[in-house]
């Protein structure tokens, strides 16, 4: 499925409409093209300050924005590269805590279509050679980068000599490209590690460990393991964390949903096993509280779309079984009176599998379109909801209609980045 971008200043639009003109379209792994694309380019990716590399199927995004802030609480100079955006192109790259202006965005594009056209370079391998370009004319003391698909053949995987390599939850998605064998995935997503370079990740089944584990080993990748090699829990409103170093007990972190500790545990541990960038104990103690990343059961501002309801509106992006399951049981915890689920799902997902985790919740649904997205019909939607057991599924035209209706009710906005990212818009919450 085609990414799609739009932006508010002309100069970047025109590259973006350049660039899906020579784009093949969709989501291409493989490392040629962008391995050639960059050679044109000067090997940016050799120029990086040190890089935290963060694969895994869920959970990957936030915990990029938790190492951010301990970095940033450390006072460290930090560039970011993840995906997708919610609004904006330029939420992908940010250059030393900033998103990357417009004017630099437009002329980075010019420059990489320009020495690439003949490639065809897919829209991720772009922003992957862009951000690299500019990371690598800015300094910075740090760079985070986010896997976009998988691992072994992502764009991202170019990088040769990064500080720490992590692991997010895994679990199965894309598996038009990744299959659905959940060991292949695994196999997949540890082949970023790299020789002599720490692999840390989270603690998987035993099947997927294995996996894991052994390309750790043809790789020569130290690794550690969660639940081996370090340990938290959740105790008494603290995040107790112990490793090989000593023990420390953290805030819980300010994203809403209990799955956020594993991500900021997760954080931590790779902060902790790398020795290129110093960050203090007191830097990791902010850490929890100080990280932000939009669309992440996050609860909406005073804005229009409040207005209409006026009550409570979350949304979340997403988008696969395992993050459906965080998102139920999030729901499960949650005081108050049940809030309508407003969902619109893409296509090419499992609309079944994250439909069956939030039927427990005894909300009620209604079922829309992603704006702009191939995506599954309302109606179709809403009738899979209700045979999965939800006690009222309905479907609307847009979400603005199914908010306008849902006066007086909280509501949680689910289903995909994309839908979330166009009522982040509405509500005139930009990610900044």
């Amino acid at each position: 499925m085609a990414d799609f971008a739009r932006s508010d200043s002309a100069a970047v639009q025109a590259q973006l409409d350049r660039l899906s003109m020579l784009s093949p379209g969709g989501d291409q792994l493989g490392l040629d093209r962008i391995s050639r694309l960059l050679d044109r380019l000067g090997r940016p990716q050799d120029s990086l300050p040190p890089v935290f590399h963060v694969a895994g199927t869920n959970g990957k995004g936030s915990t990029c924005a938790f190492l951010r802030a301990g970095l940033e609480a450390a006072g460290q100079r930090v560039h970011a590269f993840t995906s997708p955006h919610l609004v904006r192109f330029n939420e992908r790259i940010r250059v030393a805590g900033k998103l990357i202006e417009d004017d630099a965005l437009a002329a980075l594009l010019t420059q990489v279509l320009d020495v690439g056209a003949d490639i065809q370079p897919s829209f991720f391998e772009v922003a992957t050679a862009v951000a690299f370009l500019a990371f690598a004319q800015f300094p910075a003391d740090a760079c985070i980068v986010e896997v976009g698909l998988g691992g072994r053949l992502d764009a991202t995987n170019v990088l040769e000599l990064p500080a720490v390599c992590g692991i997010a939850a895994l679990g199965v998605d894309h598996e038009q490209f990744l299959g659905a064998d959940p060991a292949g995935i695994a196999y997949e997503k540890a082949s970023i590690a790299k020789p002599g370079v720490p692999l840390v990740v989270g603690d998987y089944a035993q099947d997927i460990f294995a996996t894991v584990a052994r390309v750790a080993q043809q790789q020569g990748a130290p690794l550690f393991a969660a639940n081996r090699d370090w340990h938290f829990a959740v105790e008494d409103g603290k995040l107790d964390y112990r490793d090989s170093e000593g023990a420390l007990q953290l805030p819980l972190p300010h994203l809403a949903g209990a799955h956020q500790a594993e991500n900021c545990a997760l954080a931590l541990a790779m902060l902790r096993h790398q020795r290129s960038v110093d960050v203090p104990v007191v830097a990791l103690q902010r850490m929890p509280v100080a990280a932000r990343w939009p669309a992440r059961l996050q609860r909406l501002q005073a804005g229009p779309l409040t207005a209409l309801t006026g009550r409570p509106i979350w949304v979340d992006g997403g988008h696969n079984p395992d993050a459906a399951e965080r998102v139920g049981d999030w729901l499960s915890h949650l005081d108050g009176p049940r809030p309508l689920l407003v969902v619109g799902i893409l296509a090419n997902k499992d609309a079944s599998g994250i439909l069956k985790p939030l039927a427990a919740s005894g909300s009620p649904l209604v079922a829309v379109p992603v704006p702009d997205h191939a995506c599954h019909d309302p109606g179709q939607l809403a009738a899979l909801a209700r045979e999965l057991g939800f006690p009222d599924a309905t479907a609307a035209p847009d979400a603005m209609t199914a908010l306008s209706a849902a006066r007086g009710s909280p509501v949680a906005i689910l289903g995909s980045l994309y839908l979330a990212g166009a009522i982040l818009r509405a509500n005139g919450e930009m990610p900044d």
